[in-house]
């Protein structure tokens, strides 16, 4: 079957490379540069890096810094608004997921007839005609991969929603690991599981490819291997560049090939709790897992091997199984809760929960193994229980 790969059109890393930005903005011819970049980003000094850059380019900047993590439509569309009053020729995003997601969404737009709301994949009735803004994202964590997808998500009442299309690609992503250095470790550990996540899903989703695996596989070794050096010593540089590379990677895999069931019941504990995406993905990773593993047992085998797992002496089901076993370690290790409960749900709101996860056809789709109603709520149960049953 016929499938495409599509990137960002350049795509600039490794460490130092902040210092391209004149260059590409130049590149674009752009006199009037709107930066994007939440609060924390600010305050952590990280943006002077970026201002010290388009001061060097003698450009026009204004900074927008009213973004919250796990945007609602309302944020979005002020944001919008801020855009489109100052004038701007270029956008840039500095920072983690939201506030790249943020960036992508109101560069578009701005050439777009509406609001945010009327272009979102579940509920929007517009179609986007126009590519709006050139746009420079430059993520400063390491998990989300916003930077390589056109993908922006938004928080609604209960749950999420998110605007796709290839007019929401950068036309430069910037992956400088520098710029993650200073990321506590609770941040690094949440973003770098949501990278991890990216990269397993991405894996054996239906719509995998050969290409789609080589990206996951390697960022499954990166991550893996350096994430629990990374959140307990952030100062290890070598840690902080794998998890910097692993999140790219798995960010350019999970665009092509599509992420599943632990995105998808993972977005209604964000929508109804405000839990924070990568800690929505983490609690819920090893479980959904444990539950698709034998449609996809190759995969799984091979995953073992990309995580670390010894698996000279075991045959495909043993491999599989030590493979979920290490998704529910590694979290564990990095700190994140591995039970709903820790999250104040209680055990009454799984039904809630599931009702809010079958409505997420887009991602369920691309699952090896069908979610029913059923399905999805053991595996919310599962989690508050914290077991895993390992299809026994």
């Amino acid at each position: 079957m016929y499938q495409p790969f599509i990137s960002p059109v350049k795509i600039v890393s490794g460490e130092g490379s902040i210092q391209e930005i004149p260059a590409l903005v130049q590149s674009f011819e752009a006199k009037r540069v709107m930066v994007f970049a939440d609060k924390g980003v600010i305050d952590a000094g990280i943006v002077t890096k970026l201002e010290d850059q388009l001061k060097k380019a003698n450009l026009e900047y204004r900074i927008y810094s009213d973004l919250i993590p796990e945007p609602p439509l309302a944020i979005g569309n002020k944001a919008l608004q801020a855009l489109k009053e100052y004038g701007a020729d270029l956008v840039i995003g500095i920072g983690g997921g939201s506030s790249l997601d943020i960036s992508k969404a109101v560069a578009v737009l701005h050439d777009n007839e509406g609001s945010v709301e009327d272009f979102l994949n579940l509920s929007g009735t517009k179609p986007l005609q126009e590519k709006g803004l050139p746009k420079i994202l430059i993520p400063t964590t390491s998990g989300t991969g916003a930077e390589v997808t056109d993908i922006s998500v938004f928080s609604l009442e209960d749950t999420k929603d998110v605007i796709t299309h290839e007019y929401l690609l950068a036309d430069a992503a910037v992956v400088d690991p520098e710029l993650t250095y200073t990321l506590p470790p609770r941040i690094t550990a949440s973003t770098g599981v949501d990278a991890l996540t990216h990269a397993v899903e991405s894996f054996v989703s239906v719509n995998a490819t050969p290409l789609t695996d080589a990206l996951a596989l390697e960022a499954i070794k990166r991550i893996s291997s350096s994430i629990r050096t990374a959140v307990w010593n952030g100062a290890d540089r070598e840690a902080r560049s794998d998890m910097s590379w692993g999140s790219t990677l798995a960010g350019l895999s999970f665009y092509n090939a599509g992420v599943a069931g632990v995105h998808a019941l993972a977005y209604p504990l964000g929508g109804l709790f405000k839990i924070a995406h990568g800690e929505s993905n983490a609690v819920l990773l090893p479980y959904i897992f444990d539950y698709i593993w034998p449609a996809c047992l190759p995969k799984m085998a091979r995953m073992a091997e990309a995580l670390g797992v010894k698996t000279a002496h075991l045959n495909q089901r043993e491999a599989a199984l030590a493979a979920v076993k290490e998704l529910k370690h590694i979290v564990d290790d990095v700190g994140i809760p591995s039970t709903l409960g820790a999250f104040g749900i209680e055990e009454k709101d799984i039904e809630t929960l599931a009702a809010n996860g079958i409505k997420q056809t887009r991602l369920l789709a691309r699952s090896p193994k069908p979610f029913t109603l059923d399905d999805i709520r053991d595996r919310y149960r599962a989690a508050y229980q914290g077991e895993l049953r390992f299809g026994d």
